[in-house]
């Protein structure tokens, strides 16, 4: 079964952290591709450089020189650090971003009702181009940078959004999928600064009452939204879950259903 794992940023600003999961990912059998973000690292960028980052429920506001912060920081420091990490540990990495192969094509999102600058909406993956890759042995490392092929331009696209978009293209293609959301928590919590509330399941009617209730945080709604758009479009498993559980069978965490 070919594993579509997204890393949170958490991890990813924590080099011990990430260190441990990429041994753990790497020492995995099967075929792999891990989605990153890295927000904390552009965050930095964009202050020391001193530009304003704005969010809206969860989702970076991108304009131009936002975009290009991204684009570096995302698409090159991120991206070619953890190949170079995964290949130390005995993983034949290789890092993409969407525009790379045309690995990812996106369309600009309407600026209605939230302009959100440049950020994309994946419409088409590859899944020869992938495909070809992991039957190479490679773990594809996909970082959250698409392309608008009619505009030229890249985009920013929430690193969630591309994992479920690939997870989803991969299961339409006939691969047997799973998608895994690892991030520094132990899986969907009822009480976000209680680490024993997690929430073993979620199905459609109890996503509802947690939004309706305000115990889903911001950064958990895109998470959440494409794990059930992953779900009803083919893929065999959706489970979010802490980075630690990445090796452990059945990752433990918070499992979607239908």
């Amino acid at each position: 079964m070919l594993k579509v794992v997204k890393i949170g940023g958490n991890i990813v600003d924590n080099p011990d952290k990430l260190e441990r999961f990429l041994a753990d990912l790497a020492s995995l059998d099967g075929d792999k591709i891990l989605v990153h973000g890295g927000g904390k690292v552009a965050t930095a960028i964009s202050k020391a450089l001193g530009i304003e980052t704005q969010m809206i429920d969860g989702r970076r506001v991108t304009d131009q020189k936002t975009l290009e912060v991204v684009t570096m920081v995302y698409a090159g420091l991120v991206n070619k650090t953890i190949v170079a990490r995964l290949r130390t540990h005995g993983a034949d990495a290789i890092g993409l971003c969407g525009a790379d192969g045309g690995m990812i094509l996106s369309r600009r999102r309407s600026p209605v009702p939230v302009d959100y600058g440049f950020v994309g909406d994946p419409q088409r993956v590859d899944t020869v181009l992938i495909s070809d890759l992991l039957g190479r042995g490679m773990t594809v490392v996909a970082a959250p940078i698409t392309f608008d092929p009619d505009e030229g331009t890249l985009l920013n696209t929430n690193a969630d959004t591309i994992a479920s978009s690939i997870a989803v293209a991969m299961a339409q293609a006939g691969v047997e999928t799973e998608l895994v959301y690892c991030f520094e928590k132990r899986g969907v919590l009822r009480d976000v600064d209680d680490q024993q509330s997690v929430i073993p399941h979620i199905d459609p009617l109890l996503y509802a009452e947690l939004k309706a209730s305000g115990a889903i945080f911001e950064g958990m709604l895109p998470k959440l939204d494409n794990a059930f758009r992953a779900i009803d479009n083919g893929v065999s498993s959706v489970v979010i879950c802490s980075a630690e559980m990445i090796a452990h069978p059945g990752y433990g965490g918070t499992t979607i259903t239908k």
